[in-house]
């Protein structure tokens, strides 16, 4: 869901390029594979230890992801286009205004509130 309200902000300028990349990758509508926890995002997350896969916040995060596949109606370790998984996302979680009850205590949640998700993806 980050990827929905990202706008250019982050952690530090190395983050920030990274998730750029990541969102522009994405729009080529690559088959992504579901996770939980650390995944590609990840990268240069500052909270990503030595780049080794471990996180510093798992729980939480692991927490976010599991909500959204739960109220996504999909599985870890599913695969399937990023564009259908984003209007899934927008259709199921964003537009029910569930985004807050599965990660309003994140410390980016004041960018993501009161925002349109996909601006740049879908109408309407």
């Amino acid at each position: 869901m980050c990827l929905a309200f990202f706008e250019g902000k982050g952690y530090n300028e190395s983050f920030t390029a990274h998730m750029g990349e990541m969102l522009d990758r994405l729009m080529g509508d690559p088959v992504v594979r579901l996770t939980v926890g650390v995944d590609e995002i990840c990268q240069k997350c500052p909270h990503n230890r030595v780049r080794k896969g471990f996180c510093d916040t798992a729980e939480k995060t692991e927490r976010y992801d599991r909500q959204v596949l739960f109220y996504c109606g999909l599985q870890e370790g599913e695969e399937l286009s990023f564009l259908s998984f984003a209007k899934t996302v927008k259709d199921k979680i964003l537009e029910k205004g569930l985004q807050p009850s599965i990660c309003g205590d994140c410390c980016w949640n004041a960018v993501c509130s009161g925002k349109k998700p996909f601006s740049s993806l879908f109408t309407g």
